[in-house]
């Protein structure tokens, strides 16, 4: 079993930062390096991402593909949001993302990753070869991408209606599943160029 783990602390108030990581694929999509991919695939989504809320997750950890499904146990509004493998390769795979208010504007995220390799003997090998580092830098890269995202000058579409975000994953499935931030990016600059023709 291994446990990885890592905080951050952000410049704005905890309810901002734990809307943010309600939504799984809004974290995933950060989580992008040349070691580590990340896709979240929502399945079946309770009242505000709550207990008994799917997700698919497609890894992509140094060129090895994996996936499993998994479902939110915990969810305590502005504290802990905690989902667990049910079905998938891992013998044991459960994230928690734990919020601490230190202040008005600042909020303390600590995600943690507890999992156990599949493949035997051999994912031992890969776990202490590769997997746990690919794994500690991606989280680490995402917290720092979140927290530039949540202190940075614009805005983030946070708050959004069911049928939009529906349409939103219907464009994202078109585009190949690429990240939330590049569908919406596309959407706003053939926008653009709409507005420009019409000017």
């Amino acid at each position: 079993m291994t446990v990885v783990s890592k905080s951050i602390d952000i410049k704005t108030p905890v309810d901002n930062v734990f809307t943010y990581f309600a939504r799984p694929e809004h974290v995933s999509d950060q989580i992008k390096n040349d070691v580590v991919g990340m896709t979240v695939v929502p399945m079946d989504i309770k009242e505000g991402m709550g207990v008994g809320t799917t997700f698919r997750i497609i890894g992509d950890f140094s060129g090895k593909r994996l996936e499993w499904d998994c479902e939110t146990t915990e969810f305590i509004k502005n504290e802990k949001i905690t989902a667990k493998q049910f079905k998938g390769p891992f013998k044991r795979w459960q994230i928690t993302n734990e919020f601490k208010s230190l202040g008005d504007n600042l909020t303390r995220v600590t995600m943690t990753v507890d999992y156990e390799m599949p493949f035997g003997p051999l994912g031992l090998i890969l776990d202490k070869a590769k997997f746990a580092k690919s794994a500690e830098k991606g989280m680490e890269t995402a917290l720092y991408n979140v927290r530039g995202l949540l202190e940075g000058n614009g805005s983030i579409p946070v708050y959004i209606t069911l049928d939009a975000y529906k349409k939103l994953l219907a464009e994202k499935k078109k585009m190949n599943d690429v990240p939330v931030s590049t569908v919406l990016t596309a959407i706003l600059e053939k926008y653009n160029e709409i507005q420009a023709t019409q000017n």
